[in-house]
C-alpha cells in the first residue's frame, strides 16, 4: 500500500524524537522516488527530521527556507518551513510544527522544486 497525506514516514516516534508525516500525497509520491535514487541519503534526511529538525547552526544542505517559503500552513497552523538537501537536486521541504513536535513533509523529490525558481 502506498503512502498518503497524514500517513507517519516511518514507525512511530520514540521518546524524545518527533513524527514525521506526510502532508500530501504528492509528498509521499516524491519520498519515494527520492529514496529509490538516494537510499542512504533519504535515510540520513529521515533520522536528522526525527533527532533535529530545527538544528542549532544551520548549513547549506540543511536550513530554514526564506522569503515567503519561510513559513507554510498546516491544518490551519503557520509553521517554520525547512529544507534538507538530499542530493544535488533532490530537496526535501517540511513544515516544523512545534506543538506537535510533527515534521509534515511538503515537499520530497529529486528535481529542484519550481517555488524556488520565483526566487
Amino acid at each position: 500500500m502506498t503512502a498518503g497525506r497524514g500517513d507517519r514516514a516511518a514507525p512511530p516516534a520514540p521518546d524524545g524524537h518527533w513524527e514525521v508525516r506526510f502532508a500530501d500525497a504528492a509528498s509521499a509520491k516524491g519520498w519515494e522516488s527520492l529514496a529509490q535514487q538516494a537510499r542512504e541519503n533519504t535515510y540520513r534526511a529521515w533520522i536528522t527530521m526525527r533527532t533535529s529538525p530545527r538544528p542549532a547552526g544551520e548549513t547549506p544542505r540543511h536550513h530554514r527556507l526564506k522569503g515567503s517559503l519561510a513559513h507554510g500552513t498546516h491544518r490551519g497552523q503557520t509553521c517554520e518551513q525547512w529544507q534538507i538537501e538530499v542530493t544535488g537536486s533532490g530537496r526535501i521541504w517540511y513544515l516544523l510544527d512545534t506543538a506537535h513536535e510533527t515534521c509534515w513533509i511538503t515537499f520530497a523529490g529529486t528535481g529542484h522544486p519550481r517555488a524556488t525558481d520565483r526566487r
